[in-house]
């Protein structure tokens, strides 16, 4: 192959893989449906883009050209029906990845949450000890501005997403699974078929095992070597001892795993949530034989992810934090990790939706999760690959929302709404397109200093 050719370019995984290739110097070019900061990056690193179904932009030697698309492109879909039924070599994403983990010592990171955030944290404690190592991520991470890092070293850092059943075409030699919540159910139809892809994939793994203490998985399910991580359950192999926050929500604890005692780690992203991330994250590179104290030391300078409990601005008297918690776990997690961060100050969240049935199928978690916060702006559903389901829209979840204070707007509502509201955190939430409001916010909010 000469040529590699994207069809839905622009996605977080996606992006990566065209990274890759254009790496390995194959001719690199792809279409998407919208510009956005991803797209406009892969162009500035010389891969064509385009943002119009043009069939007639595919190379034409189909001998020389391999097709990679993402299931989140219809299939009717202009491109899609070329490349189909003129016998272009075409692959799936995830089969893409599985393909090239082959051979490598693939270390991934699986679980319906925390899964980008413990993928880049591990990455990045390879890079820093010295080891290195290849990764393709879900995020972008904030240390290296790239979800894409590539090594020498025979060892590639994956996260294994269970959508569409994808992490199904990798077979880790160490993996760990993060939550196993009901979650793309319009895949899985419903909780017991998520439970026994997590199961499949469990039996995939090689070498060890590290499942997050309490999910549905367990030595039953694979040959390999099964550990368990909790945040402080003294019952499980890897833990924390004595975690607690400083003044700036940075988490500081000794780290318990069957090699002993790791003491004084800090994370270098805030959170109690990033400190259980990094608790899975050291238990990879502790298991896989990395030295403890370079671990704790690339713990420390680990910035996080974009989109990640992100912190734009921070004052006393006015923060916003960005999110991309889209399922309403996440959000319960994200919701307390920011009150640990920002103790006894008022919280503002506008949360985006993503995905119809996503809204039908959780709309009561989701308005539990959102009732934690002092005021609720609720955005439209952002419909991502689906088509409308009579009936489903953001008032299933606003309806039950007990928050003292809630309002139901739309997206291009939003930020006239925000000119005159009193906010001292403010913390935007979701999958969607709400990323795109990050910069205006940003500079509305640094204007009120």
């Amino acid at each position: 192959m000469k040529n590699v050719y994207f069809i839905g370019i622009g996605g977080i995984g996606m992006s990566a893989l065209a990274r890759y290739y254009k790496f390995k110097g194959f001719n690199v070019a792809g279409y998407d449906r919208t510009p956005s900061d991803l797209t406009r990056e892969l162009e500035r690193e010389g891969i064509s883009v385009h943002y119009e179904d043009r069939p007639d932009l595919i190379p034409a030697d189909k001998e020389d050209t391999l097709v990679v698309y993402t299931p989140a492109v219809p299939r009717e879909l202009g491109e899609m029906v070329k490349v189909t039924e003129e016998g272009y070599a075409v692959l799936k994403r995830s089969r893409t990845l599985g393909e090239i983990t082959r051979g490598q010592r693939c270390l991934a990171v699986a679980g319906t949450h925390g899964k980008t955030t413990t993928s880049t944290l591990t990455a990045h404690i390879f890079t820093q000890s010295g080891e290195g190592c290849s990764a393709f991520l879900g995020g972008i991470s904030r240390n290296y501005g790239t979800n894409l890092l590539m090594s020498h070293t025979p060892t590639v850092v994956a996260e294994a997403d269970e959508f569409d059943r994808s992490f199904l075409q990798l077979f880790p030699e160490i993996a760990v699974i993060t939550a196993v919540d009901p979650d793309h159910l319009d895949i899985y139809g419903d909780y017991a078929h998520v439970v026994e892809a997590f199961k499949t994939f469990a039996g995939q793994v090689s070498g060890t095992l590290i499942a997050k203490k309490g999910t549905p998985v367990g030595p039953e399910d694979t040959k390999a070597n099964v550990l368990t991580y909790h945040y402080t359950d003294p019952g499980a192999d890897f833990y924390a001892i004595d975690p607690a926050p400083d003044a700036c929500g940075y988490f500081h604890y000794d780290l318990r795993w069957p090699g002993g005692i790791l003491k004084g780690i800090r994370v270098g992203a805030p959170g109690w949530v990033n400190a259980e991330n990094s608790i899975a994250a050291a238990a990879i590179a502790l298991t896989y034989g990395l030295d403890p104290e370079a671990v704790k030391a690339a713990i420390g300078t680990f910035e996080g992810v974009k989109r990640r409990l992100e912190v734009h601005v921070n004052t006393p008297s006015l923060s916003y934090i960005d999110d991309y918690a889209h399922h309403p776990a996440e959000l319960a997690s994200a919701i307390t990790s920011i009150r640990d961060i920002f103790p006894g100050r008022r919280l503002t969240a506008i949360f985006q939706p993503h995905l119809y049935t996503r809204t039908r199928d959780f709309a009561p978690e989701f308005a539990a999760a959102l009732s934690k916060v002092d005021k609720l702006i609720l955005l439209d559903i952002y419909p991502a690959r689906e088509e409308p389901i009579p009936g489903v829209t953001s008032e299933m979840i606003f309806k039950d929302v007990t928050a003292p204070e809630k309002v139901l707007i739309k997206k291009e509502e939003l930020m006239d709404y925000l000119k005159d509201e009193p906010l001292d955190v403010l913390v935007t939430f979701g999958a969607g397109n709400i990323d795109r409001f990050i910069e205006p916010i940003t500079e509305m909010l640094r204007a009120r200093l």
